[in-house]
């Protein structure tokens, strides 16, 4: 039974729900099951919960036995999430009918857009503390909130992580600071401001029906891993570079960098991108190597050469990024680590989005 509201944000609410006697953390998506009220008994799945995976530590909500969600008015014609008992209908830009089909019927050209790619959705703030660092200010803007005047930033949601982009109060924090502009959602993903069946047309309605300076594509909040070579879900980023690539876009390619992850494997530069990158993408990228001081920094500058036959390799420097992101809006965490605790990977994400702006500003 449902004992609390504890908040909310755009998309979901946050419950304390009394299980067996003990009070769970719940999450609940209103689109999907309706808006719980303290008193009402509700279904939860709490797999994720029981197995202690690491993202939110929630149990589900799947249903309200009471009382059946409002039907949604003219949801569209895509279907995500498909036949799971929570399938979600939702309108797609790219769907015929849809007011944006026209622009994306025969759409194929980004127009040279910076599309920042990064293997978790940890590095999506990061990246923009980059971008508006190097970007000018409006004037009068204050530091920890500046945003480059007419700067329109996209986030491109893939489906490797959380399905609902309704999951994400990093990018709903960012949202509400003016730091994004929306957020589309992609493949099997859903609840973004915009709707696309593939990462392509996502790219494409970023470009020519949002007006985006930069895209940023990452997974949903959480990553599947298994410690073997090819399989985790952030090997969708070499396939990202592609995408952009082959829309005529620039792909920029941050690089997983910890000098703090205890497994060997994401020391340096993280297997993940060396893979990816590596030997997914086909499609020359800007590699982005951050310019990080001492021995750690030799040793990722080294490794970053494996890429070097396959990418261009791009010097980022870090000056002023220490303060960036320290003054970011929403909090910064990756696999539970706070920028103190893994300043390398934030720093070499905001490197990305420096550089992106760079192009940005050039093209």
């Amino acid at each position: 039974m449902v004992t609390a509201v504890r908040r909310e944000w755009p998309g979901a609410i946050e419950l304390e729900v009394g299980v067996a006697g003990r009070p769970v953390r719940a999450l609940a998506y209103p689109a999907l099951v309706g808006r719980p009220e303290p008193g009402d008994a509700v279904l939860l799945n709490a797999g994720a919960l029981e197995l202690g995976l690491g993202t939110g530590g929630y149990a589900l909500v799947t249903a309200i036995p009471g009382r059946l969600p409002a039907d949604a008015d003219e949801p569209g014609h895509l279907v995500k999430a498909r036949y799971t008992p929570l399938q979600a209908t939702v309108a797609g830009a790219d769907e015929q009918g849809s007011p944006h089909h026209e622009a994306l019927r025969e759409a194929d050209d980004l127009g040279g857009l910076p599309v920042v790619i990064a293997d978790l959705h940890s590095a999506l703030p990061a990246v923009l503390v980059g971008y508006y660092a190097q970007r000018p200010a409006p004037a009068g803007a204050a530091a920890p909130a500046r945003r480059p005047a007419g700067g329109r930033v996209v986030y491109v949601m893939t489906d490797g992580g959380a399905l609902p982009a309704w999951f994400s109060r990093t990018a709903a924090g960012l949202r509400e600071h003016g730091w994004l502009t929306a957020t589309i959602t992609t493949g099997q993903a859903f609840g973004g401001d915009l709707e696309a069946v593939t990462l392509h047309s996502g790219l494409l309605a970023a470009r020519h029906v949002l007006g985006a300076d930069l895209a940023v594509v990452t997974q949903g909040p959480g990553n599947l891993g298994t410690g073997t070579r090819w399989g985790f879900s952030g090997l969708a980023a070499g396939e990202a570079v592609n995408a952009a690539a082959t829309l005529r876009g620039r792909p920029v390619a941050a690089l997983r960098i910890s000098d703090a992850d205890p497994r060997p494997r994401h020391q340096g530069i993280s297997h993940h991108s060396l893979t990816a990158y590596g030997r997914v993408a086909l499609a020359r990228a800007d590699v982005v190597v951050p310019d990080l001081p001492g021995p750690f920094g030799a040793r990722v500058t080294a490794a970053a050469q494996v890429l070097a036959d396959r990418h261009d390799l791009v010097r980022v420097g870090l000056d002023g990024l220490d303060e960036a992101l320290a003054a970011c809006p929403v909090p910064l965490s990756t696999m539970g680590r706070d920028l103190a605790a893994d300043r390398a990977y934030f720093l070499a994400c905001a490197a990305a989005g420096r550089h992106a702006a760079s192009l940005a500003a050039s093209g």
